[in-house]
């Protein structure tokens, strides 16, 4: 989905061939980096070179640990990627905008709990009740407009933020405001028409003026495609038959919720000074990092484990997928940006992340499979919810431990240890969790950097 947050909310084992992606990842106390930790980090981007392109830099408390490009940011001529390389964010835009808010909000221009109508006063009457922090939060209950069936139609139309709030302004409500969570990129474009009403700018000039030129970011901005811009990459999808140029969007179509373009070393400074206290009070920062529904903050996900809390999000569009992360704890960024489409952002920014904290990751070269006994494997047979109408089915068959999601087809499970297995078909992991009684009780489905737990029927 263009300029979506790419994290699957019906968790799934995907029908993806096995790439080197694959990682099981393990974390442990966070410790400094080390020289040996660093050229870990560039060993396990590089098992991904099928699948990655990109840039990519990670940073402890103000030292860069990892600053390197990887791949092509232009095919035709050969042209390496690396840190000054210009890359489309897709939803790592969102929090672009979430922060212009939350300056107009302290200026006094903008009150994050009045009805939008109060800048956009033609707003239909079911709108009567949404507020910029159920926008800002994915709780408003506004249709999605990038999931409608003629989407992909009419991205490549060049539109004015009217004439795209038409789309969507007169469906009904997915649900009454502040009661659910949902993504949508269309509450960003309505955020996006607040944010010109409110300061009487253009979306890109006020982030321009009051976000980028300040913090000297002076390699990013609002992406489009009549302006000559200098080390802007190339976006790539996979083809059938290798790498292909990417779709068309037009850049008028993302707004807020997905048109800007930035290098890793300036979103570098925007970590360092929006952490860093420079952007936003203290009141403004707590809004916009604590998480309102989902995980979900404002712009922003919030996740915590193990006592460690990470402040992140991600991003895809036509030709890009993009990753971005903050420990707060021990000052940790991380950063990769990707001009060819798939989940490899996501993954490498999960298993980078654990790297940066010490732990460790394992690539699918570096697994061995065990033989466990047949007893063994039938005490995980079962049924195991992930999600109301959504479960994993596991059996053994010929011997064999295979596991079936709802309405997929059955893979085979290879253990690694006792409770342990991972998927050669598919790029997951899945780990049996056990009762005091030392009976098997459910599971956590490991996949694209994130872990799903899911109870036994």
């Amino acid at each position: 989905m263009p300029y979506s947050l790419t994290v699957r909310r019906r968790p799934a084992i995907l029908l993806l061939a096995a790439s080197a992606l694959a990682l099981t990842l393990s974390p442990l106390a966070s410790r400094p980096a080390t020289a040996q930790d660093v050229a870990r980090m560039d060993q396990v981007i590089r098992a991904s070179s099928d699948a990655f392109s990109g840039a990519v830099l990670v940073a402890r408390d103000g030292r860069i640990l990892l600053d390197q490009g990887y791949g092509l940011a232009n095919r035709e001529w050969n042209i390496p990627n690396d840190g000054d390389v210009k890359f489309r964010l897709g939803s790592l835009s969102k929090q672009f905008t979430a922060v212009a808010v939350m300056l107009l909000n302290q200026q006094g221009k903008l009150d994050l709990d009045a009805p939008i109508k109060t800048w956009l006063p033609d707003a239909p009457a079911a709108w009567d009740a949404i507020t910029p922090r159920h926008l800002l939060s994915h709780t408003a209950g506004v249709p999605n407009f990038t999931a409608f069936s003629d989407f992909e139609a009419q991205k490549t139309r060049p539109a004015t933020l009217p004439q795209l709030i038409a789309r969507f302004r007169d469906r009904p409500l997915d649900f009454v405001p502040g009661s659910r969570f949902a993504y949508s990129n269309s509450g960003y474009v309505l955020l996006s028409a607040i944010i010109e009403a409110a300061s009487g700018q253009t979306y890109a000039d006020f982030v321009a003026a009051n976000l980028f030129q300040p913090l000297g970011m002076s390699d990013s901005g609002y992406d489009r495609h009549d302006v000559i811009l200098p080390r802007r990459a190339s976006g790539y999808a996979p083809g059938a038959d290798g790498v292909v140029n990417a779709d068309y969007v037009d850049m008028s179509i993302p707004t807020g919720a997905g048109a800007l373009y930035s290098t890793t070393h300036d979103l570098l400074k925007w970590e360092q000074a929006l952490f860093g206290g420079r952007l936003l009070n203290a009141q403004s920062m707590s809004a916009l990092t604590t998480p309102v529904r989902n995980g979900y903050a404002m712009g922003l996900m919030v996740s915590e484990a193990d006592g460690k809390r990470l402040v992140w999000h991600n991003g895809g569009i036509e030709g890009f997928n993009t990753y971005m992360a903050y420990d707060p704890g021990d000052r940790t960024t991380v950063i990769v940006l990707g001009n060819l489409n798939g989940e490899a952002p996501d993954k490498l920014g999960a298993a980078l992340v654990t790297l940066a904290r010490g732990g460790t990751v394992t690539l699918p070269s570096e697994r061995r499979a065990v033989a466990l006994s047949p007893e063994v494997l039938k005490a995980y047979e079962g049924v195991y919810n992930l999600a109301p109408t959504f479960a994993l089915t596991i059996s053994v068959v010929d011997g064999k431990l295979m596991a079936q999601a709802t309405g997929q087809p059955a893979f085979e499970l290879t253990a690694e240890a006792e409770d342990a297995f991972y998927l050669t078909a598919v790029d997951a992991q899945i780990t049996f969790t056990r009762n005091a009684a030392g009976a098997v009780e459910g599971l956590v489905l490991h996949q694209g950097g994130r872990d799903m737990p899911a109870k036994r029927q």
